[in-house]
């Protein structure tokens, strides 16, 4: 199914195994699981009858249930590994070695937790030994997926800092002949405005902004798990400010890129590079926003402010200017622009900057990469028009779908340390193991399929994952 025809089972037993793991991580980092310890004292099995009058005991009876299961996957997976051994490579069964060595660990911590009694160093353990049992098996799973031989990277490509896109050296002329710069004017005045007003909404990168909100949403759902509440003001000023900011990015990211959009098909018909909208205009747009972005902001307080003029410069500056032309690792340090916004949702209600918005921060960065090398695996080809050293035109492509496997392992990694810093509940430990298994389920179809089709897929997953991400850390924040 996924790898060579000889035994088409394991990739397969190795991915089912390694969300069971996650499972079981996931639901021992929410804090209903100490109250489940304490409601089954006994090991391996709990004493009484199971009864949904007593959900603690029910949830404990699941857990050690789920764990068999998983016991059971991960010895199928050793089987299969074992009967074909001659053609898995050995880095693939070390890894396996390492998961099968460090589950009986964990089971063994886990009993002293059930019999002693829950404690800071058990459960730390217990969670620590987990982690690493999972990133050993998706590790596994990374290179078994790997394939024989990888593709090679464009030829002729070279990663040259401060080359510009004119292979004359020339400065990219603001007047190039193009197409009409502006609606006709023989159209109706209406239709010239809208269009106008269209142009100008599409500098602002809309479809960028609910996904961002939402991170700034539950940066502020975690802070107000304390002192002091969450108010409506509150709310208004952050997003509104945080719309304003994302408009102002945006606009300059188009006024910064538009001759390398003019070479892109995807971005070829963009407000800017089409002169549709001249750029002293969409400076002076972008401009408009930052200032009101800034002015909203320092309504709540000078850090929220501060942190929105980093996003701002951030993304305009040092991602469109000096990351994304210049180094193939522009994607993940590019993802602190979309992480700041779960800093500035904390500080805003707080004034201050916390661990658990941090955390949250920490997610969004390391899923950005596991996002959007997916979007670079489907436009490789216009990426490499445009001159951007992307990783599939740098590394090839089975480099890349093996650092979407890579970054996807850590985004949940990280997802399960904000359970444990943020004490969040059920619903978020759910969503993450559900919504975490339908990505690793796109990802390894884009590991098999490897088509375009495949890596929108995967893209769109990637998207589902952090947006109920995000709605189940506001749902169990508040108590909802």
């Amino acid at each position: 199914m996924f790898g060579r025809a000889s035994r088409p089972s394991f990739p397969s037993l190795l991915a089912a195994t390694a969300m069971g793991v996650y499972l079981l991580v996931a639901a021992g980092a929410t804090a209903a699981v100490a109250d489940a310890a304490r409601a089954c004292t006994s090991w391996p099995v709990c004493r009484g009858p199971v009864t949904l009058a007593d959900p603690a005991l029910l949830v404990a009876w699941g857990h050690r249930v789920v764990a068999l299961l998983v016991g059971v996957l991960a010895v199928a997976a050793a089987v299969a590994a074992v009967r074909d051994r001659a053609a898995i490579r050995g880095r693939v069964l070390a890894a396996l070695a390492l998961a099968l060595v460090l589950f009986p660990v964990q089971v063994a911590i886990g009993a002293l937790v059930v019999t002693s009694g829950p404690t800071a160093a058990l459960t730390g353990a217990h969670l620590a030994v987990g982690m690493v049992l999972f990133t050993a098996l998706v590790v596994a799973l990374a290179w078994e997926l790997e394939p024989e031989t990888t593709d090679a990277p464009d030829e002729g490509w070279a990663v040259e800092p401060g080359v510009d896109d004119a292979a004359d050296g020339s400065e990219p002329a603001e007047d190039t002949p193009a197409e009409p710069t502006t609606a006709p004017a023989d159209l109706p005045l209406r239709t010239r405005v809208t269009a106008t007003a269209a142009a100008y909404f599409r500098l602002t990168k809309p479809r960028l902004m609910w996904l961002l909100c939402l991170v700034a949403a539950a940066g502020m759902a975690l802070a107000a798990t304390g002192p002091p509440n969450l108010t409506v003001r509150t709310i208004v000023l952050t997003l509104g400010g945080g719309v304003l900011a994302i408009g102002a990015s945006g606009t300059f990211n188009h006024v910064l890129e538009r001759e390398k959009d003019k070479k892109m098909d995807r971005t070829s018909d963009r407000p800017i590079a089409t002169h549709q909208i001249p750029v002293r205009r969409a400076v002076a747009f972008g401009l408009t926003l930052a200032a009101a972005s800034l002015a909203v902001f320092a309504q709540l307080n000078p850090l929220a402010a501060a942190l929105g003029l980093s996003a701002i410069l951030f993304y305009s500056v040092v991602y469109t200017l000096v990351l994304k032309p210049n180094t193939v690792q522009n994607t993940v340090i590019g993802g602190f622009a979309g992480a700041l916004p779960a800093l500035i949702g904390w500080a805003a209600v707080t004034g201050e900057v916390g661990l658990p918005g941090a955390a949250l921060a920490g997610v969004i960065f390391l899923w950005t990469p596991a996002h959007f090398y997916n979007l670079a695996l489907a436009y490789k080809d216009d990426y490499a028009k445009g001159g951007f050293p992307m990783m599939p035109v740098v590394r090839g492509e089975a480099a890349t779908r093996k650092h979407i496997l890579y970054y996807l392992a850590a985004t949940l990694v990280a997802a399960v340390a904000l359970a444990e810093l943020a004490s969040l509940g059920w619903v978020y430990a759910a969503t993450t193991c559900v919504f975490g298994g339908v990505f690793l389920w796109a990802v390894l179809r884009l590991h098999r399929e490897r088509t375009e089709s495949a890596a929108f897929r995967a893209f769109h997953a990637s998207n589902a994952y952090l947006g109920a991400l995000l709605v189940a850390i506001v749902v169990d924040a508040l108590a909802v």
